[in-house]
Order: structure tokens, then C-alpha cells, then sequence
């Protein structure tokens, strides 16, 4: 069975936001990996961008109940009608989260993630995440590159 990782991150992204995705998803591909993601813009298409041009497969899990608006980068589509409540099924689709950014939703996947405790998470850029005593919250792995992103999922030697 093919590696998952689900790959969250805003659709109102940063230049350097879609570039660190774009180049997530080319790695990903590259290394056999099938991307999970929300199937929309921002960091979402340029995650399916990346892994496309490299050959890979991208599913892309939509919150509306139709394939309306969905990136044409994507191999499967998934309409699921369920709104927000996708961002669960994104972050329990993958073997590692990789999250690219940050947004109101995208913390919501991250936190489902985190929430589940059952793979790993790695934070690229976006929100840096405190305890009430001001420590950054254990368990959240943060890149400074796609490629380290990758090799902090530990799912591939």
C-alpha cells in the first residue's frame, strides 16, 4: 500500500507558502508518496502542482457536494458536502501531516492531527503554537524546508 501524506495549508497563502508546497508535492511524488489534500487553491493546488509534474497522484477531499471549483491538478476528487468537517478527514487520511502556513482552517487540521496522536506532524512556516505557560506545544515538528519536512515525517529512511 502506497504512503499517504496529507498536506494542509490556507488558500490565501504567501509566495513562499505555494513555493514550499509546490516543492513538498514534487518531493512527495518523487518518493512515491500519494498527497492528500483539501483539493482547492493556495497552498492546496500548489502541493497538487508540485506532485503532478512529478507523476504523482493527488487526492483532493472537498468540502462542497459537488467537484465545483476543484484543482484540475488533482487525480481523484472527492466531494464530501460535509463543509469544514472535511479538515478531519484530510488529517486522518495520511501516515504524517505536513502542514505548509497558516490559516484559521489549516489550525483546525493540524489540531485534529494532533488531537488523533497517531502520525506525525511537521509544521513548515505559519503559526508557532504556546502552552499557557508560553512553550511551544510538544509534539508539532517544525521544517525550515520542504525537504526536511519530509525527512521529520520518518517515513522513509
Amino acid at each position: 500500500m502506497a504512503i499517504q501524506v496529507s498536506v494542509c495549508g490556507p488558500r490565501d497563502c504567501t509566495p513562499e507558502e505555494e513555493a514550499d508546497a509546490r516543492e513538498v508535492g514534487r518531493l512527495l511524488a518523487e518518493r512515491g508518496a500519494v498527497v492528500i489534500c483539501g483539493g482547492y487553491g493556495g497552498v492546496m493546488a500548489a502541493v497538487a502542482a508540485g506532485a503532478r509534474a512529478a507523476e504523482g497522484t493527488v487526492v483532493g477531499i472537498l468540502s462542497r457536494p459537488d467537484r465545483q471549483d476543484a484543482n484540475p491538478d488533482l487525480s481523484i476528487v472527492i466531494p464530501t458536502g460535509i463543509g469544514e468537517a472535511r479538515n478531519l478527514v484530510i488529517a486522518n487520511s495520511g501516515d504524517a501531516v505536513i502542514v505548509v502556513g497558516g490559516s484559521w482552517g489549516t489550525l483546525s487540521e493540524l489540531a485534529l492531527a494532533m488531537r488523533h496522536g497517531r502520525v506525525p506532524v511537521v509544521q513548515l512556516g505559519g503559526w508557532r503554537l504556546l502552552d499557557r505557560d508560553g512553550r511551544p506545544v510538544p509534539g508539532v515538528r517544525h521544517a525550515a524546508s520542504p525537504a526536511q519536512a519530509l525527512d521529520m515525517t520518518g517515513l522513509w529512511p
